[in-house]
C-alpha cells in the first residue's frame, strides 16, 4: 500500500525516519511516497505547499506529515491552513491520554480533541479597513457545524465513548456561536444514547485546569481547537507525546503536532513519539489496526521502562536510543 510521506523542516527528516523504521519493524507493508513542503522546499520550488504534493495526496488519499515551518511576516500562507483547507481536511483529531513514566498532576486523563479545521477566524479572511484597522472575518455554516458535530459524534460512538461535550461562546458571539450551538443541539438529539453537554470556552479551560478527567470527547470551532487542543497536550507532558489527524470524507493527513525545533535539528535529538503516534493513527485508519495496537503498546512499555529516552523525556538518549528501545518493544 502506498502512503504520501511529507518530512517537513527542522527535526521533521528525522522523527519521520524513525517512524518509517519502527512501521517497518511492524511488518507493515507500506511504500512511503516522499512529497515535499515547508521552508526549505519554498527556497527550492518557490512555494511551501507546491501542487504536486496535494496531487500526490488526492492519488493516495492518505498522508503522514512532520513538522513544516511557515516563515512568518514573508506572505506565506499557513501550509496547515492550505492542507484542510485544499484537501477539505474538516476534523483535527487529537487524543490525549496520561501516559507511563512521564510525571503529570493528574492521572487517569483519557480524552479526545475534536476541531473544526476549515472555517472560523482561521478561514484568513481578514482586510485593511484604513490605515491601522483591520478586520477579520469569522466563518460560520450550518453545514460545517453540523458535520463537525456529528463527526464527533460517530467517533464517540465508535470508540465506546459516553460523552460529547461541545464549547462555544454563543452568550456574546451569539450570531455566529449560536448557530454552531444550535446545530450542535440538533446533532446531539439523533444521539439520545451519548450524554451532551454544553461548556463556554472560559469555563471549558478553568474546568480542564481542575480536573480534565471528567471529559471524554470534546467538539469545538477551530480558534478554540487550537488553544484547547494544545492546553490538553499539556496535561500528559506536552506536544512531542501527542499523536494528530486531520480527517476529510476523501483524504486524510496524520502529523505530529509540535514545531519543527530548529535549533536541535540534524543533532540526533529529536523525540520521534509524536510522530510515531500519528502513524498509529494513521494504521488504525486504513485498517491496520492489530499493527496499529503494538506499536501503541511497544510506546507505553519503552515509555513506563524508561530507558533510552530523550532529553524531554527526562533522559539522556537520542533519536536512535530510543527508536531502537521502541523496536525492541514490538
Amino acid at each position: 500500500m502506498h502512503v504520501v510521506l511529507i518530512p517537513g523542516d527542522g527535526i521533521g527528516p528525522e522523527v519521520t525516519a524513525a517512524t518509517q523504521r519502527v512501521v517497518a519493524a511492524a511488518g507493515v507493508p507500506i511504500s512511503w511516497v516522499v512529497a515535499h513542503a515547508g521552508a526549505a522546499c519554498a527556497e527550492r520550488f518557490g512555494d511551501l505547499l507546491p501542487p504536486e504534493t496535494l496531487d500526490l495526496i488526492r492519488r493516495y488519499r492518505v498522508a503522514l506529515k512532520g513538522p513544516c515551518t511557515t516563515p512568518v511576516g514573508e506572505g506565506f500562507r499557513s501550509i496547515n491552513v492550505r492542507l484542510r483547507q485544499e484537501l477539505d481536511l474538516y476534523a483535527s483529531v487529537r487524543p490525549v491520554r496520561t501516559l507511563p513514566g512521564i510525571q503529570v498532576p493528574f492521572q487517569d486523563v483519557d480524552l479526545i480533541v475534536v476541531r473544526e479545521n476549515t472555517e472560523g477566524l482561521y478561514s484568513g479572511l481578514e482586510h485593511v479597513v484604513v490605515a491601522g484597522v483591520v478586520e477579520s472575518l469569522r466563518v460560520v455554516t450550518q453545514r460545517a457545524a453540523e458535520r463537525i458535530v456529528r463527526f464527533a459524534f460517530e467517533l464517540a460512538r465508535r470508540e465506546g465513548r459516553a460523552k460529547v461535550t461541545f464549547c462555544h461562546k454563543a452568550d456574546v458571539l451569539r450570531l455566529s456561536d449560536g448557530l454552531f450551538l444550535q446545530a450542535a443541539r440538533q446533532v446531539a438529539a439523533d444521539f439520545p444514547f451519548i450524554e451532551f453537554e454544553e461548556r463556554r470556552i472560559d469555563n471549558l479551560c478553568m474546568e480542564l485546569a481542575l480536573d480534565p478527567t471528567r471529559f471524554d470527547v470534546l467538539v469545538m470551532e477551530n480558534l478554540f481547537g487550537d488553544v484547547i487542543s494544545d492546553l490538553c497536550a499539556g496535561l500528559v507532558g506536552g506536544l512531542g507525546l501527542v499523536p494528530g489527524a486531520n480527517i476529510g470524507s476523501r483524504y486524510a493527513v496524520f502529523e505530529a503536532v509540535h514545531g519543527s525545533a530548529p535549533d536541535i535539528a540534524g543533532k540526533g535529538l529529536a523525540n520521534p513519539i509524536a510522530c510515531l503516534r500519528s502513524a498509529v493513527l494513521l494504521l488504525d485508519h486504513i485498517g491496520q489496526r492489530t499493527a496499529a495496537a503494538r506499536i501503541e503498546s511497544a510506546v507505553l512499555r519503552t515509555l513506563q521502562r524508561g530507558v533510552g529516552l530523550t532529553r524531554d523525556l527526562g533522559g539522556d538518549g537520542t533519536t536512535e536510543t530510543l527508536t531502537a528501545e521502541i523496536i525492541r518493544h514490538l
